[in-house]
């Protein structure tokens, strides 16, 4: 138990580093993303406002070589240009072409800001674009849009190579140290785990010994009471209803006392079990069998299923206990008349062992406290039925130390299933 509740404490601290860690790069890295396509729009809008080129007032004197007595191009100023004039680095250090259609064929194109595409190639970029039809995106590494330029329907593209490699870098670099960052804190809680559940591993253990030595200092007295009322009822020559009544007493004080020291027992770390492969289906089959009687006794319809040739590796008696369990606790508190199912069969790699029975009433939730100790189904918690609310338990604990699973549920609110898997061999 305490190593599963280790396991459980490091699994949800990575889960919530990693979450964390996870909303955080996923918003840095979507405003960065965000960042790049709004400069890129922006580039492009002040290159279709004006004829695919930069304003002349973005290419200043100075930034200009000698001989450059015009910008690139022949850029067109006017008034948009004016408006939207800015730093002449922008117009330097943007790599774009654009394209013009007519009638729905390419007229013209225009390379002079390009160098890493032939006109042959751009050309054929340009009209997968254009017959895709979208107003702007991203085809390839250019971020592009669309205008209507003088009756003509103008494509302009912008290089963003080097701005996808800086965010991709980027990305992999957040997610590197993310991973790296988690699995440091992983190492962390590997450490200092042990340290922080060690409490409770202690109280835990205290808990078990407790249960276990008073259970076996209560074996000597219930033994005396019993031998006492042995005595009394010879004295007496014959029976008598408070003899009788304290030899009743003793045994469910016997009985529960061997199931703690039982659930105590399964319980542990590593549970003292006798290991071997045996045919489960035979021993759900003979567990069935000697039911049938009680079934018809108590005048419940009892019916089992059982597939042949499973078998498994594990403790034979635990799991004849654990199928002796589920079958009393089913025909305990099912309803007067009510019917019990029992059903085994393969599920994959495991075999899945079902005990269905009708019972009062219940609300859904309600079926997942019937593992914890001293629950019962009625929750009048009387003792006409002769339980404790130990026997779930015992189950679950007898399916976890092989290795299996156990649930209960009930979808309908007047059915109950239990339902345990256990590998096969």
């Amino acid at each position: 138990m305490i190593r599963k509740l280790r396991k459980k404490f490091i699994a949800a601290a990575l889960a919530a580093v990693f979450l964390v860690l996870l909303v955080l790069i996923g918003a840095i890295n979507a405003l960065s993303y965000r960042s790049l396509v709004s400069d890129a729009d922006r580039t492009l809008q002040i290159l279709a406002d004006n004829n695919g080129s930069f304003p002349r007032q973005m290419f200043r004197a100075q930034d200009r070589p000698s001989d450059m007595k015009t910008p690139p191009n022949g850029g067109g100023g006017g008034p948009s240009g004016e408006r939207r004039g800015g730093s002449g680095e922008l117009a330097y250090q943007s790599r774009f072409f654009a394209a013009w259609f007519s009638d729905g064929s390419l007229s013209r194109i225009n390379l002079d800001n390009l160098a890493s595409l032939s006109e042959e190639e751009a050309a054929a970029f340009a009209e997968l674009v254009y017959a895709s039809g979208r107003e702007k995106g991203f085809a390839d590494q250019y971020r592009y849009c669309r205008t209507a330029c003088d009756g003509e329907t103008m494509l302009v593209f912008l290089n963003c190579q080097r701005e996808l490699a800086t965010f991709r870098d980027s990305l992999y670099a957040s997610i590197g140290i993310s991973l790296g960052g988690t699995l440091a804190v992983f190492l962390l809680l590997l450490v200092f785990s042990g340290r922080i559940v060690r409490p409770i591993a202690e109280s835990y253990e205290k808990q078990k010994r407790f249960i276990t030595d008073a259970g076996h200092e209560l074996k000597t007295p219930i033994t005396i009471i019993r031998a006492d009322a042995d005595v009394l009822e010879s004295e007496l020559d014959g029976e008598n209803e408070w003899i009788a009544d304290i030899r009743r007493q003793t045994s469910r004080l016997a009985e529960l006392t061997e199931d703690l020291i039982y659930l105590s027992k399964m319980e542990e770390e590593s549970p003292a079990l006798q290991m071997q492969d045996f045919s489960l289906s035979e021993l759900v089959d003979e567990t069935a069998q000697s039911f049938q009687s009680l079934a018809l006794a108590k005048g419940k319809r009892f019916s089992a299923s059982v597939a042949p040739g499973l078998r498994v590796s594990g403790d034979e008696k635990a799991l004849g206990k654990l199928v002796s369990i589920l079958l009393d606790n089913a025909m305990k508190y099912s309803t007067e008349g009510g019917t019990v199912e029992l059903t085994l069969e393969r599920a994959g790699r495991n075999a899945r062992l079902l005990v269905r029975n009708s019972t009062p009433p219940m609300e859904k939730g309600d079926a997942d406290r019937l593992f914890e100790r001293f629950t019962r189904e009625d929750r009048s918690r009387n003792s006409e039925s002769g339980g404790f609310g130990l026997g779930l338990a015992i189950a679950k604990a007898v399916t976890e130390a092989h290795g299996g699973t156990i649930h209960a549920e009930s979808e309908d609110g007047v059915s109950l299933t239990v339902t345990a898997e256990l590998p096969l061999r």
